[in-house]
């Protein structure tokens, strides 16, 4: 199993149905995050405008998972409403979430 912490903007203007959003997730996107290997996900605001992620791959092979989740016509669409809500931190232009570097973990 392999963690993951992101980070991501947050456009204030767009915070509430950047929230609206995830209190009501599309069930096919739900379904699409298990079927990639991607478990106990979460995201959690900090102030205004700075979201953090966590969530846990479970599979063998994540970039084959990600390039599954991003083939996905419901998850393109639900990225169309939600892409917009933010602003990258990542200097990868492949990348929109930034992904941390883990330096610490117990269980």
């Amino acid at each position: 199993m392999r963690r993951f912490g992101q980070v991501i903007k947050v456009k204030p203007d767009n915070l509430d149905y950047y929230k609206e959003l995830h209190a009501n997730p599309w069930p096919c996107v739900l379904e699409r995050i298990k079927k990639c290997n991607i478990q106990n996900y979460s995201i959690f605001l900090l102030g205004e405008d700075l979201l953090f992620a966590y969530y846990e791959y479970t599979g063998n092979d994540y970039a084959a998972d990600m390039a599954a989740m991003a083939a996905d016509p419901c998850v393109q669409s639900w990225w169309k409403e939600t892409d917009p809500c933010q602003e990258s931190l990542a200097s990868n232009s492949s990348d929109w979430w930034l992904t941390l570097p883990e330096i610490f973990h117990a269980d």
